[in-house]
């Protein structure tokens, strides 16, 4: 379960309070099978597997939760082909022209016909929160999805302000500074790819991949006034990855020296083995974000309720 892709947020220490009974808000939240005449179905399962009984798992300060979806499968294409099949029965036999509401109709009874018998994928999101530092983790690159996922978790908790990062220090002209002049933090190193653009609306993209980063090529994209949107790192060896100037982490990597750190445990045992894991990233991802606040300014949300 390593996370590949993180979406943040933050939340404040008031904020955190009303995550001490988290498994139980998230009872009221878990996912309902989706009914013969649903389109979708979204809630919590368990981190273990969908036939366990636990919403939550928590190490220290951590508490992961699982956001499931289960959608059924019915492609619109075999829905339109399907009402051109019966609106063409209809023309053919009552030589009539057919209306919108009752075309309507007819697709309407189309899904009613088709719905459950269609197949049902069940997908999962990822995500832990840190309760002490205030950071919610989301393992997806996608906004809309983060958002979907939060708005579950605020459902299931009655109130839960977490908010997108506000960094202080712009993400885009410190990697952009940082590529010009090859001097980064400490502990970071240019991985080998990136995304150049032009700030103006419709200007050049430069998309670079397995590519010395440090050549006078990339350089000169940089004089003509690109500027840094995407950049390939590498902090302390442990971990690569490519940071988005909205501070979306795509292709997170854990390198060897974390995974040779697992050690051997239990495969026996999911629980076993997911404990581990989760232990494991969220002491790497702590160290990297405390980083991340500490590059770009992301302070923490104050509440003073």
């Amino acid at each position: 379960m390593w996370f590949r892709n993180l979406t943040l947020f933050r939340f404040s220490e008031h904020a955190a309070k009303v995550l001490k009974s988290l498994d139980d808000k998230l009872g009221a939240q878990a996912l309902k099978r989706c009914g013969p005449l649903e389109l979708s179905s979204q809630g919590f399962v368990s981190p273990y597997g969908r036939d366990e009984a636990a919403l939550s798992h928590h190490v220290g300060p951590f508490a992961l939760v699982t956001v499931g979806r289960e959608d059924r499968l019915l492609p619109a294409s075999v829905v339109n082909d399907e009402l051109a099949a019966r609106l063409r029965k209809i023309t053919e036999k009552e030589h009539r022209k057919i209306g919108s509401k009752e075309r309507k109709r007819i697709k309407d009874e189309i899904l009613t016909d088709f719905l459950p018998r269609a197949f049902i994928r069940l997908s999962k999101l990822n995500a832990y929160l840190a309760l002490k530092a205030g950071w919610l983790v989301l393992d997806t690159a996608s906004r809309k999805a983060a958002e979907e996922a939060l708005s579950q978790l605020r459902e299931a908790l009655g109130s839960f302000p977490a908010v997108p990062l506000a960094a202080e220090e712009s993400p885009r002209a410190l990697m952009t500074d940082w590529l010009i002049h090859g001097k980064l933090p400490k502990g970071l190193a240019l991985g080998d790819e990136c995304e150049l653009r032009d700030p103006a609306e419709t200007g050049a993209v430069v998309r670079c991949r397995r590519q010395d980063l440090e050549t006078d090529e990339v350089r000169e994209h940089l004089k003509s006034g690109k500027q840094v949107f995407q950049l390939g790192l590498i902090y302390e060896e442990r971990m690569a990855f490519s940071l988005g100037e909205d501070l979306t982490v795509r292709k997170l990597r854990f390198l060897d020296q974390v995974q040779d750190e697992l050690g051997e445990t239990d495969r026996d045992s999911g629980i076993a083995e997911l404990d581990a894991v989760f232990a494991l990233m969220t002491l790497e991802l702590e160290r990297l974000l405390q980083k991340f606040d500490e590059w770009f300014g992301l302070p923490r949300p104050n509440d003073k309720r």
